[in-house]
């Protein structure tokens, strides 16, 4: 036992700082999620437009899809006998909407951002990425053998410095810029456009930004950020995930056709992974052409979103959110995870973020909200904060 006491030793710390995490069962109905009997409203889910709970959806997927069809594994990588047509026809409605650039698809938003950068950055490679990029981000930079530096979040005029500071470095061949369009956990954004307007001066850089939290919920056709400032087509990696708003798995790569093949060539995430199973590509494409039309509820969240940051802000917290992910910064771990239980206990599931995933001292009730919230939910939430 004395080998495990290290570990138990570890343990013991996160529960005493508050920061101790476990699995709980639950069960999901409609916006409603029930654990240990208690029924709540799901205000930690990221299904942001309540298509995964939607279970006409479901029943009409599969009453259109012929059970010839539904093959439930690809037995193997998409380079062995993994390509099936669903494969192909996700890639192709993206292609459309995508203004015609090449499409590759992944397993997960994990597996694509730790495969991306590792496949094409070298050590003649310099790598600027914001501060608060996600986990899986930052292990695909640590995964690559380029050198990268970290500019404060957000903050484009240190990213123009630090531009112009390695720009002519003879050693460095080109300058990947790493960020996130909407940030996962202070919900706040990048200024897209001030960023590809600072990439037009230095022909070196290539832009990479992670869509995963505004596919679906912001543009007119919900494809993102880049869709809502116009700048599609000036992103040269424009990733995202089909595991929240689009209410399936699996990531996507929006690029030119020379990367896309490169990365079918070098990529080790997706040439050693089996292939997603063809039904879950057959469901993402059918999620993926209607979400193209529900610009009714991106509005909706957008107008409960702002209903809510405006709320916190007027009663003290700081919320730095411009989007549907509202965070209520609380600072200490305890006394965040005492507030999230007491919101549970009220009937609203509300979970608790702390530090790793989070700087210290940074401890937030994270609120994701979703588009079939109602006003009369959203002011009862708001009065128990």
């Amino acid at each position: 036992m004395s080998m495990l006491d290290h570990y138990a030793e570890q343990l013991d710390e996160l529960k005493t700082q508050g920061n101790f995490r476990q699995f709980r069962s639950n069960i999901q109905t409609d916006r409603w999620i029930e654990i240990d009997k208690q029924r709540m409203l799901n205000l930690s889910s990221n299904d942001y437009l309540g298509l995964a709970a939607n279970t006409q959806l479901r029943e009409q997927f599969f009453d259109e899809t012929p059970n010839s069809q539904r093959w439930m594994s690809s037995s193997s990588s998409r380079l062995l006998t993994g390509n099936f047509p669903a494969y192909e026809l996700l890639e192709q409605s993206l292609t459309h909407a995508f203004h015609g650039r090449a499409v590759l698809l992944f397993n997960s938003g994990y597996h694509m951002n730790i495969g991306i950068l590792p496949a094409l950055a070298d050590s003649k490679t310099l790598i600027l990425a914001d501060k608060l990029i996600h986990a899986s981000m930052i292990d695909g930079i640590r995964l690559s053998t380029a050198k990268y530096v970290r500019y404060r979040h957000n903050d484009l005029a240190h990213l123009t410095q630090l531009l112009g500071r390695y720009h002519d470095d003879i050693e460095i061949e080109r300058i990947i810029v790493v960020t996130e369009s909407i940030f996962s956990m202070d919900g706040d954004e990048t200024d897209l456009a001030a960023l590809v307007a600072i990439k037009q001066q230095f022909a070196k850089v290539m832009l990479y930004v992670d869509e995963a939290h505004a596919i679906g919920v912001r543009g007119e056709q919900g494809l993102g950020c880049a869709e809502q400032y116009s700048v599609i087509d000036q992103i040269d990696l424009l990733v995202g995930t089909f595991g929240k708003a689009l209410a399936s798995i699996g990531g996507y790569l929006i690029c030119h056709p020379i990367i896309r093949d490169c990365l079918i060539n070098k990529m080790r995430p997706l040439i050693f992974s089996t292939a997603q199973p063809p039904i879950c590509m057959a469901w993402t494409n059918f999620i993926f052409q209607r979400v193209l039309s529900l610009n009714h509820l991106r509005s909706h969240l957008a107008q409960m979103s702002k209903s809510l940051q405006q709320a916190i802000q007027a009663k003290g917290f700081t919320c730095p959110s411009s989007s549907h992910i509202v965070p209520v910064i609380i600072g200490d771990s305890l006394k965040t995870v005492k507030k999230s239980k007491a919101l549970q206990q009220a009937g609203f599931y509300i979970m608790p973020v702390r530090p790793p995933t989070v700087p210290q001292h940074s401890s937030r009730l994270r609120i994701s909200l979703n588009a079939q919230l109602q006003s009369a939910e959203l002011e009862q939430l708001i009065a128990l904060l």
